[in-house]
């Protein structure tokens, strides 16, 4: 099996930040840094280690949704000594990661697996999984600063940001209120559109994940998918 696989397979993280590891040296088989995405491994005889411990696939998978609050980094650690949300989950005696991240001012809906395999499903771009937000912004927008950030906005280097669909909620106390929905989610992109146009994000909430609701769940909590949530996360499903 090809290495990046398998470390995926292991739930140490998706199969995309797991070549991320390899290629900064920070696995090991049989003792030695591998930093060679081709390597290939025997499952059964070679040893493989991140951050010196040996790993190996789980004996059984975890899905879990949870509503991240404010204040909280989706990171397993921070050298900043900022809260992660990984606090927050109580049963430590299985190796979880976030699949895809909010940023640490950012709130709502956000999984949390051991299966590498899963994760790298949902955030691989061509499977087009839909991702929708609540966002509060700053001031009356104008029908055309939507349109831009309907057709994909640029940013002042000439970065294209993916398409997006926005429907208008409200606008009371000069603030606006949308739902943005993303199939992509290139890092921190929905506040890198507004920034953009020049526009200040007040509040970015994320309120379903591929047709998973964020629900009734509270800020902090957390609970297993259903067998039908993850039915429809499998199958790429946004409705």
């Amino acid at each position: 099996m090809r290495i990046n696989k398998y470390i995926a397979t292991c739930g140490v993280a998706s199969r995309r930040k797991c070549e991320e590891l390899i290629t900064n040296g920070q696995i090991k088989v049989n003792g030695k840094i591998v930093t060679n995405l081709a390597t290939y491994i025997n499952e059964k005889k070679d040893k493989v280690e991140f951050e010196g411990k040996v790993i190996a696939p789980p004996k059984g998978f975890v899905y879990i949704k949870l509503n991240k609050p404010k204040g909280y980094i989706c990171s397993a650690t921070d050298p900043r000594g900022r809260k992660t949300i990984f606090d927050l989950i109580l049963d430590k005696s299985v190796r979880l990661f976030s699949v895809g991240r909010l940023d640490y001012d950012s709130e709502g809906l956000i999984i949390l697996t051991n299966d590498g395999e899963f994760a790298n499903f949902l955030t691989s771009a061509k499977n087009g999984v839909e991702k929708t937000y609540i966002v509060t912004v700053e001031g009356e927008l104008k029908e055309s600063e939507l349109a831009v950030m309907r057709a994909g906005v640029v940013e002042s280097d000439g970065t294209r940001l993916p398409k997006c669909k926005i429907v208008f909620k409200s606008f009371e106390n000069n603030v606006t209120r949308l739902e943005i929905t993303i199939d992509e989610g290139k890092n921190r992109q929905i506040r890198r559109m507004f920034e953009a146009i020049g526009r200040v994000v007040i509040m970015l909430k994320r309120v379903s994940i591929g047709g998973v609701k964020l629900g009734g769940l509270k800020r902090g909590e957390y609970r297993d998918l259903t067998d039908g949530e993850l039915f429809m996360l499998s199958k790429g499903q946004n409705q």
